[in-house]
């Protein structure tokens, strides 16, 4: 009897054990893992029903942060998050939400502004031994300041108004963003409401709306570059020696690349030619798609690879679209007649419009192109910095001599070419543009274009870049042009930028 009461208390001591080690196991080693998973909606409450961090602008703006749930709201969480700007940040901060998650910012830098990273708890563990009041109101959220001006941002979606497009804003000696706003948006505030229904009522109206308002166009989309692409042609020229200033083009009205009988004909079906000034500033068509079929296909991939073409945009927000130059040298070796439509932006080439911006600022930075950020910095609850974005060159593009060659052809292009009708500056500062008129149907079809502008200013010493996308949905946007259209959208944006950084 006394050896079976032994048996049955070991037995029992190894089960208490493996019990002890499978609870210990759940309970320390797999505890994120718990804490995650989409059934335990104990660890989801306790995550939700937190105050978080706010998200401010670099103007300390706040457009972004969490306010406890009215009384008159019957909700189980005390917490929601709030922005007070409604849809003009939509697609930076994106929501924080218990149906529908967490999206851009609220997602990827969601440990900051919950006060989870291991710099915001070690400071938490030293505050709650040397202060009273942190031990009693135990805050560890966070902050994230941003790059993006709220005087430039605004002024960017007054400018672009009811149309269908983007303007991104950047200083193209860092990369940072100064402004990026996308029409469509949406009110994330709809998105985090409490009130029943509200959330889901307007998360179904946005999945069915065709325009995609979900989506950024600055950088989740891409489009059709049409003549702002003959910067990128005209650098690879430049820098391959295929082009110079002096370079002289007959004048033409239409022309038969090879390996096709369809011929290319000049915006409007003008006659045009002359030295690259005068085809640059009149945006002619043909001498951009001999020049490509001169170059090659070889040394225009590369080219166009130098300016970061179907490689992924490396920016901290995320989702961002690559833009694609439509092809491989092998596919335009048998296909030059596709080659030379590529080298004035029509055909399969397409371009985010922040990527667009961004080849701008590179001729304006002398050939580097900076990696975009929109984070400028991370804080603890004290405001100790936890993460600073330093500038970093992402691609050179082109040669310095390049970079200022094109700065006064796109001079050229605001003072006396397609752009001289609506980009003139406040106080005569001085602006380097081009514009783009992207066709995206056939002849002999219903014409739609979108409309493209640019550039950066001041010429000579460019303290920012912009690039203004307006999608061509309708008669109105089709019918004008990229300097007509998106030129007094630039104008205004940049008249509010450089006031700002004189």
């Amino acid at each position: 009897m006394n050896q079976r009461i032994r048996r049955l208390t070991v037995g029992l001591i190894v089960l208490f054990g493996i019990l002890f080690a499978q609870l210990s196991t759940w309970q320390y080693i797999n505890e994120e893992d718990l804490v995650s998973n989409p059934r335990n909606l104990h660890g989801l409450y306790a995550q939700f029903d937190k105050p978080r961090g706010t998200i401010v602008t670099a103007d300390n703006q706040v457009i972004a942060f969490s306010t406890k749930v009215g009384k008159e709201i019957k909700s189980k969480f005390d917490y929601q998050r709030k922005y007070p700007q409604n849809d003009l940040y939509a697609h930076i901060t994106g929501y924080y939400s218990w149906g529908y998650g967490r999206t851009q910012l609220e997602r990827t830098l969601n440990d900051v502004l919950a006060g989870t990273t291991t710099q915001q708890e070690l400071e938490a563990t030293g505050n709650l031994v040397t202060n009273r009041e942190f031990f009693e109101n135990k805050d560890l959220t966070g902050s994230v300041q941003l790059t993006i001006d709220s005087r430039i941002q605004a002024a960017a979606k007054k400018a672009l108004g009811n149309r269908e497009g983007s303007v991104v804003v950047t200083n193209p000696t860092t990369g940072a963003v100064l402004a990026m706003y996308s029409n469509p948006s949406f009110d994330p505030n709809l998105l985090v409401s409490q009130i029943d229904g509200v959330a889901n009522k307007t998360a179904t109206e946005l999945q069915n709306d065709d325009r995609k308002p979900l989506l950024a166009n600055a950088y989740q989309e891409r489009y059709m570059p049409g003549s702002t692409m003959k910067v990128v042609t005209t650098a690879i020229g430049f820098d391959t020696g295929f082009l110079t200033l002096d370079r002289i083009f007959k004048d033409s009205r239409s022309w038969t690349p090879p390996n096709t009988n369809k011929p290319i004909r000049n915006y409007g079906k003008k006659v045009c030619g002359g030295d690259m000034a005068e085809v640059f500033r009149r945006s002619c068509n043909i001498p951009f798609a001999q020049a490509a079929v001169e170059i090659g296909p070889d040394l225009m991939v590369n080219g166009a690879s130098r300016f970061g073409f179907d490689e992924r945009v490396p920016f901290d927000l995320p989702g961002a679209a690559a833009s694609t130059f439509g092809g491989l040298a092998k596919d335009f070796a048998d296909s030059l007649a596709l080659l030379a439509i590529h080298g004035f932006g029509q055909g399969q080439v397409q371009v985010t419009p922040l990527h667009m911006a961004l080849i701008a600022s590179s001729v304006a930075n002398g050939g580097r192109m900076m990696q975009p950020y929109v984070v400028q910095q991370t804080r603890t609850h004290s405001g100790a910095a936890i993460n600073t974005t330093a500038p970093q060159v992402w691609k050179t593009t082109m040669a310095p001599s390049t970079a200022a060659a094109l700065t006064e052809l796109m001079k050229g292009v605001a003072t006396n070419g397609t752009a001289s009708c609506c980009i003139a500056l406040r106080n005569g500062i001085s602006v380097a543009v081009k514009t783009g008129t992207a066709q995206l149907n056939p002849e002999g079809q219903r014409q739609r274009s979108h409309a493209w502008i640019m550039g950066f200013a001041p010429a000579e010493a460019p303290k920012v870049a912009i690039s203004v996308f307006i999608k061509g949905v309708n008669d109105e946007v089709s019918a004008s042009t990229g300097g007509r259209l998106a030129g007094p959208v630039a104008k205004q944006v940049l008249d509010v930028a450089l006031s700002l950084n004189p």
